[in-house]
């Protein structure tokens, strides 16, 4: 009997699922509530695989074996909970995409923040060093899709609490947990426990062989794995352990404490990344590209030549002496801190958008110290506004990118910082974090010329 694969939403990771799951022979079917993009109606109309736009039909969904789910799809959507009223099996792109891959090694990497640098700094390197590598998961090309003609020794994974949500079977050899603060509170009954808890399912299935990555200053993950009753419950006692810890020693070395227990420094100015929060992150990528055979003298070189992702700190441009900076990636406020903290510079700064449960007191001395103007940017911003009423004298609205960068320009001095960092999601005037970046970039663009 041919098994039935519906998935449920067509972006990247849907399509590359849709494209496995036909070319494994299941029955497959697409189903999305909302427009499918032109080009992936292409793809799918092009592999012969059946798919609707616009609507879940309740009678095909709930005729299939499985269901691969986008990420992007809460819990409490009604056709989710028909779907485990039901009892079907509900899994990610991901774990679908692990089920049918044999003899590849995965380093995955989670946390509130700073994963999206460490996955492509750690494929990066390995990139370098010659090694046969994918990167996938919550970036870049789906892991289904890379697997259907050609398969990686290594396959780099940043992952999400969503994608780990749905994730059983899967099985890292390195698992890295950069840190845990409050995110996604609003897809988590706004109960922090439970965002934890999804966060440490990246060391289900670690075997005494396998490594594990996490950075010993976090206060969540450690006092977590202080205590030796839960910490059973999550990590197999002999599992060798790669603590970030000497991730900065001072403000001109970081260093690495390699499996053979030899200390190896990297000279801060020799990095293309700047910030304490980056020192972490490269300690992490490190340690996990040495835990899978690379050398750690050539690691550290092949990072002097690593650009970071757009949107995560990316430095747009100067305009009369003022720097614009684009941190659209920062979707919470503890990512706002690390952008915060790494300013040399006084700070305008632009925040805003979908609050995920915000609490703004955590970067009220770095707001006091750094920031004389903020500029509200969404549709509600009473929650900015409230929020920040205590830090700065003065508070500006915008409806748009546009007159949030022309408010910019006003507020802004020579020598100051214009800092997109919005502490929010993007959906209430953008499409994703990348539109906003783009259209701050944009128009910081056109303003310059």
């Amino acid at each position: 009997m041919i098994q039935k694969v519906v998935i449920l939403g067509s972006g990247e990771s849907g399509v590359g699922a849709a494209l496995l799951s036909k070319a494994k022979g299941y029955d497959t079917f697409v189903s999305d509530s909302n427009v499918i993009s032109d080009a992936f109606v292409k793809e799918l109309e092009e592999a012969d695989i059946s798919f609707e736009q616009e609507k879940h039909s309740e009678d095909i969904i709930l005729s299939a074996d499985i269901i691969v789910k986008s990420p992007g799809i809460p819990e409490r959507a009604p056709i989710m909970k028909l779907i485990r009223a039901k009892g079907i099996e509900v899994i990610s792109e991901i774990e679908f995409a692990y089920r049918h891959i044999t003899g590849s090694k995965f380093i995955a990497i989670t946390g509130s923040n700073g994963k999206t640098t460490t996955t492509l700094l750690i494929y990066h390197i390995l990139s370098k060093l010659g090694f046969s590598v994918g990167l996938g998961g919550n970036i870049g090309t789906s892991l289904a899709r890379q697997i259907i003609q050609e398969q990686k020794d290594i396959y780099v994974l940043e992952l999400s609490s969503f994608q780990l949500d749905d994730m059983y079977t899967f099985k890292a050899n390195v698992a890295v947990l950069l840190n845990i603060t409050p995110d996604h509170l609003d897809r988590y009954e706004y109960k922090f426990e439970n965002y934890v808890a999804s966060k440490f399912r990246i060391f289900q299935n670690l075997t005494p062989s396998d490594f594990y990555i996490t950075y010993a200053e976090d206060v969540v993950v450690t006092d977590i794995l202080k205590d030796s009753k839960v910490a059973a419950q999550h990590l197999p006692v002999s599992l060798k352990q790669l603590y970030t810890t000497g991730a900065y020693s001072d403000e001109k070395t970081i260093q690495l404490n390699g499996l053979d227990k030899n200390v190896y420094s990297a000279f801060v100015a020799d990095l293309p990344l700047n910030g304490k929060h980056n020192y972490i992150n490269v300690m992490a990528a490190l340690n996990a590209v040495v835990a899978v055979g690379a050398d750690v003298t050539k690691s550290i070189e092949a990072i002097k030549s690593f650009r970071n992702a757009p949107h995560r700190l990316e430095f747009v441009g100067s305009i009369y002496g003022v720097k614009y900076v684009n941190d659209s990636k920062a979707t919470n406020v503890d990512s706002v801190w690390y952008a915060l903290d790494s300013m040399q510079t006084p700070v305008v700064l632009i925040v805003g958008g979908v609050d995920k449960g915000n609490d703004y007191t955590q970067i009220e001395s770095l707001v006091k110290e750094k920031v004389h103007t903020i500029i509200a940017l969404g549709k509600d911003n009473s929650k900015v506004l409230t929020g920040f009423s205590s830090m700065v004298a003065e508070i500006k609205e915008a409806g748009s990118m546009l007159e949030a960068i022309r408010i910019a320009h006003d507020s802004a001095k020579q020598g100051d910082t214009v800092l997109l960092s919005p502490a929010c999601a993007s959906f209430d005037l953008f499409k994703n974090y990348e539109d906003r970046g783009n259209q701050f970039r944009n128009l910081v663009i056109e303003l310059a010329g």
